[in-house]
């Protein structure tokens, strides 16, 4: 029988520049954070790069193209901020006309552009990076900036994409750009980085009230391995920082009171300005839904070592539970289920009350994809992980949750961050010679987005 979704429900897939783009010192680029941090000996696998990546800078048409045979309406992409605009925060005229053509390339193609502002790379030239709030200011001016361009051909824009990546990752445990290992600086990051999605949301929202904007976040929930104090605690400091940190703030005005009591003496004094909260819970439109699986956490024990470079600072005792649950090549429990409950939880708790939409903007998984001598990769497993999540989504529409789309992570198989090429996320392969070619999962998530039908 199989389920069949809503009339107008979205089906697309997503990409970010420096995974995908390469070229990244062509045409006036300059470097990004994460251009510098892939200088840093041992800090990729294998001491790879975005340097050329899936040369999308030079192939969009053709990946355009790719999307409308493979039958997605939509595309969320993003732009990089060090190509379009330069150190002096002057316009740089050939990147920013790189994104006109590849969105009127999409149109052309019936493939609507869901554009995100920032997918991680940040100007080098930035003094402090996002520890900085001025920081902020300037993010504003480069969204403006892009609106100005690109405005009246995108009709959905994201403002961030996944800030618990960007501050928590990025300044405590030091495994993504710019590589810094301080908490404090890591609190910093975070309320920057939402102070520049409020403030833009409130600039694009003057510049065309009719746009549709959001936020994209990603959710990993927490639950405890016992139902013992010990356990549940760790969850739920887990979760104050994983996913309450960011939701709180943006749609009750507030950071969550327990998550301010736990993070003590970490957070930095005078942080949070007059008129901050109210800036970063200005209304959006969509919250975009970033889920790979859920985590079984237990306290650990007094003579317990832990890793104390770790991104839930206020849970440093915190030890992940395996369960019996298949993994992906990321070492991610497959966990669907958890996937339904999350936009469940969302929808009751945030969203719903807040006339918001959801939209999955990632939902994907590596795996160990083998080639057949044609270059094609039959993927079933990724076919599987695709309907059980597509079922965990219907699901949540069934139980009463405003969910209008799903992004699959991702087109095409691309740099993925300190793990370099070793992970391929794709629906598409790319081989060494930069071909693309349709996965076993690319074929059948097409017909799914054709027909609304999942078998």
């Amino acid at each position: 029988m199989g389920i069949d979704f809503p009339e107008g429900f979205l089906f697309g897939s997503a990409t970010s520049a420096y995974q995908i783009e390469g070229a990244a010192a062509e045409d006036g680029k300059e470097d990004s954070i994460w251009d510098v941090f892939c200088r840093v000996p041992g800090a990729i696998v294998n001491g790879e790069d975005g340097t050329l990546a899936c040369d999308h800078y030079h192939r969009y048409a053709e990946d355009a193209k790719l999307l409308a045979d493979l039958g997605m309406s939509t595309y969320r992409f993003s732009v990089s901020w060090p190509r379009v605009l330069d150190s002096d925060g002057a316009v740089i005229a050939k990147g920013m006309d790189f994104y006109s053509r590849l969105v009127d390339e999409l149109l052309a193609n019936d493939v609507a552009p869901w554009l995100t502002l920032y997918h991680w790379d940040l100007p080098a030239a930035l003094p402090g990076g996002w520890k900085n709030r001025d920081t902020a200011k300037r993010f504003v001016d480069y969204a403006v900036a892009v609106q100005e361009h690109l405005g009246d051909r995108v009709r959905t824009w994201t403002t961030l994409n996944e800030p618990w990546c960007s501050s928590f990752l990025s300044y405590a445990a030091g495994v993504h750009a710019p590589g810094e290992t301080d908490p404090a600086s890591s609190i910093a990051a975070a309320h920057h980085l939402l102070l520049a999605h409020g403030w833009t949301v409130q600039a694009l929202r003057q510049a065309d009230p009719t746009a549709s904007l959001g936020i994209t976040l990603n959710f990993t929930p927490a639950i405890p391995a016992t139902r013992s104090d010990a356990d549940s605690d760790v969850a739920r400091r887990v979760d104050g920082t994983a996913n309450r940190f960011f939701t709180d703030p943006i749609f009750t005005g507030a950071y969550p009171a327990d998550v301010l009591s736990d993070l003590g003496e970490l957070w930095p004094s005078g942080l949070v300005q007059d008129d901050d909260l109210a800036a970063i819970s200005a209304p959006i439109d969509v919250l975009g839904v970033n889920y790979y699986t859920t985590n079984m956490f237990r306290a650990a024990s007094p003579d317990e070592a832990t890793d104390c470079a770790t991104p839930h600072i206020a849970a440093p005792d915190a030890v992940q539970v395996l369960r019996d649950l298949p993994l992906t090549e990321m070492g991610w429990e497959v966990d669907p289920g958890g996937l339904r409950d999350l936009l469940t939880w969302l929808h009751t708790t945030y969203t719903g009350p807040a006339g918001t939409a959801l939209v999955i903007t990632e939902n994907g998984a590596a795996f160990d994809d083998h080639a057949d001598a044609d270059g094609f990769v039959s993927d079933v497993d990724r076919v599987d992980y695709l309907r059980a999540h597509l079922g965990a989504v219907h699901e949540a529409i069934d139980a009463g949750g405003d969910v209008r789309g799903y992004l699959a992570w991702s087109l095409m198989d691309n740099f993925e961050w300190s793990y370099g090429y070793s992970k391929r996320f794709g629906v598409v392969r790319v081989d060494e010679q930069l071909r693309r070619i349709p996965k076993a999962s690319a074929l059948w998530y097409g017909e799914v987005a054709r027909t609304g039908h999942v078998d």
